[in-house]
């Protein structure tokens, strides 16, 4: 039984920081491409962050330079490293192990 389970999500000030984990079982962590994904109020999901098996990333325009991504293969774990939070980040992030399996999600919001 494939599980990514998503922890880290909460409410924080503009201009703080969460790390958010995902952590895998199931699959051979390893091998699979990983991504982080939100879905803020009324909008479509989309790709905050990805991380290939080799440890190549990619991020979206709005998250460049603040959001880092990373994986730890010992442990089934990746993390989004989110800092200088705005309240446009404020969404449901949720974990891919690309294509096909998702977490449940976990509630980030960003308000004073």
């Amino acid at each position: 039984q494939v599980q990514l389970v998503e922890s880290g999500g909460g409410l924080v000030q503009p201009g703080g920081s969460l790390r958010l984990s995902c952590a895998v079982s199931g699959i051979i962590f390893r091998r699979y491409a990983m991504g982080w994904y939100r879905q803020g109020p009324g909008k479509q999901r989309e790709l905050v962050a990805g991380i290939t098996s080799g440890g190549n990333t990619n991020y979206a325009d709005s998250v460049k330079g603040r959001f880092t991504i990373s994986r730890d293969n010992a442990r089934n774990t990746v993390y989004l490293q989110m800092n200088s939070l705005k309240p446009e980040d404020t969404a449901v992030y949720f974990c891919n192990a690309n294509p096909i399996y998702w977490g449940q999600g976990t509630q980030v919001t960003v308000s004073s």
